[in-house]
């Protein structure tokens, strides 16, 4: 885990060993202080000699300015290695999200990788700047001390040395019961995001349903359950605090009581008793800026294993080395497919799926909810690849396709497509980023989009709100489809993508298709017949296999799935 996550560091390492080795330097002065004040009292003070005074006063200021110096450099240092390792880190989990496949971001939820990407991050970047500096800084001068309290007296000394094992095992059952808890934080941590993200992009429904108490409660439920834990976590760590002050208020106690004797027996001076006292001092830090370093130890190291697991995740569908380039035409064929979403699902969601499309053909997908049509469409610019058979596009298997020639070849515009921040030409443009404003007009021109984009006052400079919330469900699908046609594929596929539009704006659109692009062919999944009946080919599917395959017309008269759902809806007033 700590090697994968030290690969983010790249251009700031000179910081990361730059920071240690000011704060050893730093440290070094410290312990020296101690002695000079020691030097101070005996030969100075204690004798009347005013030009050890000034000798040794002089050479306390010095050290005082140094180990500041020093302080300042290490914490500069600590803070730009810091932030930007967190900078390394979200980027490279950003790059790997984005290479997943949906199979990979079927194993994470959205909101765990934005809480990784976010919170994680914050807490694995903390723990790192803590990690250079004051996990540096405390364990030495901790030895630093107690080597130099021996050089002063090694009987006083060995009370430092007692101590030791007491904090060592405390600390490490303090650790051992916390970590668990901050475990489980973490995942709530996901759920609570999940709440949030819902509640957010479902606002609409929320209130037309009136449902904000329940989603007020589902809220509070989850941020409860997070409040308890980390309660239990900091209540299992705020006893590591007392356990320190308490072992060193005695190790400042049996100085004091033994140091005293010492003097009056003249084996101690007062010198040495105040600079074993500063060592003391310095120790009582060390130990409770430790305690602090293990507490964010301990908050961090679950972070770091959730953002290990993203990193380490590996995209399941990549390029071959020297994959084919180019995409010869929209032709598909599928041999035997099967599909199965995880290796542990018993139930296959396509089976034996064996078809041919030919480049340029209309063919419409026709089947209940469930029985597979979007899954089938995922396979062809492999989202998704298929559990066993294969999936020929342009007569090539697409496993041996460059994957960005493949996607690149293909248009997908689905039911819920996303629209982004940003002007309406700007997510146009998604499909081609060169295209001209002639060439966006008349993708909206063929998608019926053209019409309500210049209703608005900017016309095509109109601000998106975020995930399209400003438009109304039928402009959204047209605005996609749109985008589509912008990336001329090879193929075009419109998965219930004319659904929220009426069937005289549908009709415009497929006959613009038929017109305009001719040799793109065309996947048009729908629940309404009148949508595909006048395709070349209709695939009428059933519990994720190919049931019938026709014309409108032959299907009418061979395929009993096709007559029923055919009059189901004539009869219910939908007129093809």
């Amino acid at each position: 885990m700590i090697k994968r996550l030290a690969q983010s560091l790249r251009e700031y390492r000179k910081q990361t060993i730059l920071t240690p080795f000011y704060v050893s330097l730093e440290v070094i002065i410290d312990v020296v202080i101690p002695l000079l004040m020691a030097s101070l009292i005996d030969e100075g003070i204690g004798k009347g000699n005013m030009a050890a005074i000034w000798q040794y006063g002089a050479w306390l200021v010095l050290c005082c300015l140094l180990s500041l110096l020093f302080g300042a450099l290490a914490g500069r240092t600590a803070a730009v290695a810091s932030a930007g390792y967190a900078h390394n880190l979200r980027q490279d989990l950003y790059h790997n999200v984005q290479s997943f496949s949906f199979l990979n971001i079927d194993r994470f939820s959205t909101a765990s990788l934005v809480t990784r990407l976010t919170t994680d991050v914050t807490n694995v970047q903390n723990a790192f700047q803590i990690m250079v500096r004051i996990a540096v800084r405390s364990p030495m001068m901790l030895v630093f001390a107690l080597v130099m309290a021996f050089r002063v007296n090694a009987q006083m000394a060995l009370i430092f040395l007692g101590t030791i094992p007491v904090l060592g095992i405390g600390m490490f059952i303090i650790i051992r019961k916390a970590h668990p808890v901050f475990e489980r934080v973490f995942k709530t941590y996901d759920r609570l995001n999940k709440v949030v993200q819902e509640n957010v992009r479902g606002i609409r429904v929320v209130k037309s349903f009136v449902r904000e108490d329940h989603e007020t409660g589902k809220f509070k439920e989850v941020s409860q359950s997070i409040f308890k834990d980390f309660s239990l976590a900091e209540r299992i760590l705020a006893f590591a605090m007392p356990l320190m002050q308490f072992t060193m208020y005695v190790i400042i106690l049996l100085l004091s009581w033994f140091g005293a004797k010492m003097i009056v027996g003249s084996a101690l001076t007062t010198g040495q008793l105040m600079s074993l006292l500063t060592y003391a001092f310095q120790m009582l830090m060390s130990l409770m800026m430790l305690s602090m370093v293990f507490v964010m130890m301990t908050i961090s190291r679950a972070s770091a294993e959730r953002i290990t697991e993203v990193l380490a995740e590996q995209t399941d569908i990549t390029s071959v080395p020297g994959g084919v380039a180019g995409v010869e035409d929209g032709s598909l064929r599928f041999e035997h497919v099967d599909f199965r979403y995880s290796k542990d699902a018993e139930q296959l969601c396509l089976k034996d799926i064996d078809l041919t499309i030919p480049s340029g053909a209309v063919v419409g997908i026709l089947g209940e909810t469930g029985s597979g049509k979007s899954t089938l469409m995922q396979l062809i610019p492999r989202l998704y690849d298929a559990t066993q058979g294969t999936v020929y596009v342009g007569g090539v298997n697409v496993k041996d396709y460059d994957l960005t020639a493949l996607r690149d070849a293909v248009s997908m515009v689905l039911q819920k497509n996303e629209l982004f921040s940003g002007t309406i030409k700007d997510n146009l443009r998604w499909g081609n980023e060169n295209a001209t404003d002639e060439q966006l007009i008349h993708a909206c021109e063929l998608a019926q989009a053209d019409g309500f984009i210049r209703q608005f006052p900017d016309g095509y400079d109109t601000v998106i709100e975020q995930g399209g919330a400003n438009v109304s469900g039928g402009q959204k699908q047209r605005l996609c489809i749109a985008r589509a046609l912008l990336k001329n594929p090879k193929i075009l596929i419109l998965d219930d993508s004319t659904s929220a539009v009426d069937t005289a704006t549908d009709s415009l659109i497929r006959k613009a298709f038929r017109e305009e692009i001719p040799h793109t062919t065309k996947l048009i999944v729908a629940q309404r017949v009148a949508s595909v009946q006048d395709a070349d080919m209709i695939v009428v599917m059933e519990g994720g296999r190919i049931a019938a395959v026709g014309t409108h017309a032959s299907l009418l008269q061979s395929s009993a799935i096709y007559q029923e759902v055919y009059e189901s809806q004539t009869k219910g007033g939908e007129h093809p």
